[in-house]
């Protein structure tokens, strides 16, 4: 990705302040939790809930566990959505799917799927950008930043790269 054609939206400081604000409202909203489980959305999404858990476990006692949903987020049906961990690991737990941009909410809709057959505490949504473009009744409930974009405009979040880290609009 090109620097000089993108607009860099916020830089890694920013970012890492956005995540680590996620990971304070988490704390409060689940203060009382033996346990919560942050699954992230393969790709940055999963890197976001990898910097959630160790924010988490500076500023607060919780016990955190993590797991990868791996899905094809460029296909229009899902067949299957594949949790890298035990299913039972989720049962009566509080659960927060993590995933990088939430723009039309497809993709988190489709990673609903399996926790709804998994009797849980509670199951919530992070997100570091919400783009504010629903077509699915996708809610985040932490969100880092929102930014209404047109449909044309893309947002590019990058973790998973410390030297480029941060959010892009191009």
């Amino acid at each position: 990705m090109s620097q000089d054609v993108n607009s860099k939206i916020l830089n890694q400081s920013k970012t890492l302040q956005k995540i680590k604000r996620i990971a304070y409202q988490i704390y409060e909203n689940n203060f009382d939790e033996s346990e919560i489980i942050l699954a992230g959305i393969a790709g940055e999404g999963f890197v976001f809930a990898e910097m959630v858990r160790a924010n988490l476990q500076e500023i607060s006692p919780l016990n955190v566990s993590i797991a990868k949903i791996i899905i094809d987020k460029s296909a229009d049906f899902q067949p299957e959505i594949t949790i890298e961990s035990d299913v039972d690991t989720f049962r009566n737990k509080a659960v927060i799917i993590f995933d990088d941009v939430l723009n039309t909410g497809k993709t988190l809709a489709f990673c609903l799927r399996p926790f709804l057959s998994i009797p849980l505490k509670k199951l919530r949504v992070a997100v570091l950008v919400d783009r504010n473009h629903p077509q699915y009744p996708i809610a985040a409930d932490y969100v880092g930043y929102s930014l209404s974009t047109t449909l044309s405009e893309h947002v590019k979040v990058i973790l998973s790269n410390e030297e480029s880290l941060g959010v892009y609009l191009y």
